[in-house]
């Protein structure tokens, strides 16, 4: 099984937080607008139409931090400096066989890819399970199957397009419900008393789009790295367009963190569940406590 730990029933205040993040992404769409004049307190509360203190408790609670510090690690300056810190970091992680020292929760992830003959059998005798569950962004869909998560995405309510896509793309597997469980793997990736152990994942792709991802894991929280950096961490120097090709056909958001690629000159660029989201992703793991 993925997760063996016991339900928790009692919802934990970091599965909360997704009640505030229509709210707190609307403060970073309007931080990111303004970010070169830095505005204050007073003024982001009025464009939002809420009080300071308001405001203020729900993104401190949400972020860990306030909206100022928030911008701060969003300003294009910051991201540039990352960017450029991180390239030494990346060459470290290259001669160590792709070994980022900045792990993902103290997890070791591991991907585990489809043979083709598998992909072209569509999910044929496989049983597969999903389910919903709130997260610091948003409602989280994951889809998981005995041998790992295949499916993580991030949507602001739960909605029958995610099990539409997801049946479209395991048309013959066993597909059913397991809310539960996600519920588990939720607070298993958001708290704060993060667990220790690995996490499996189950990789559907080209052989390039699996390097890709496989290299993206390696990248580790608080980390940046630009599209050609990436390619050359995946042993594609070069194949910079390439790459953003694979990032947009990855289906498991967070976990192969695509949100920690940004462009040379320290752009953010795209994120396939929105540009706010790739936002709030990167301020809440640097904001935040490492453990």
């Amino acid at each position: 099984m993925i997760i063996d730990s016991e339900v928790e029933r009692k919802p934990t205040a970091e599965q909360n937080q997704g009640v505030h993040f229509s709210l707190v992404a609307d403060a970073i769409a309007y931080l990111r607008q303004h970010q070169f004049r830095q505005p204050q307190l007073e003024e982001l509360a009025s464009a939002l139409e809420v009080s300071e203190s308001h405001l203020q408790r729900v993104f401190s609670a949400w972020a860990g931090v306030s909206p100022k510090r928030f911008l701060q690690v969003l300003t294009r300056d910051a991201a540039v400096t990352a960017l450029r810190d991180t390239a030494t970091v990346l060459e470290a992680s290259l001669e160590a066989g792709l070994s980022s020292p900045a792990r993902l929760h103290d997890l070791t992830i591991a991907c585990d890819a489809m043979t083709p003959g598998e992909i072209a059998a569509a999910g044929e005798g496989l049983d597969l399970r999903y389910g919903w569950a709130p997260c610091p962004f948003g409602q989280m869909f994951v889809a998981f199957t005995e041998r790992g998560i295949c499916s993580l995405s991030f949507h602001d309510e739960e909605n029958v397009t995610a099990l539409l896509e997801l049946r479209e793309e395991w048309p013959r597997a066993r597909i059913s419900e397991d809310h539960s469980q996600a519920q588990q793997l939720a607070t298993r990736l958001f708290t704060q008393s993060l667990e220790r152990g690995r996490l499996h994942l189950l990789l559907r792709g080209t052989n390039f789009q699996v390097q890709v991802w496989r290299a993206l894991v390696a990248v580790g929280e608080g980390e940046l790295i630009s599209y050609r950096g990436l390619a050359s961490l995946a042993g594609r120097p070069g194949a910079s367009r390439a790459v953003g090709s694979a990032m947009a056909r990855n289906r498991i958001a967070y976990l192969i963190p695509c949100h920690r690629v940004i462009r040379e000159d320290g752009s953010w660029g795209n994120y396939r569940w929105g540009l706010e989201r790739k936002l709030a992703l990167r301020g809440w793991e640097s904001a935040r406590p490492q453990s």
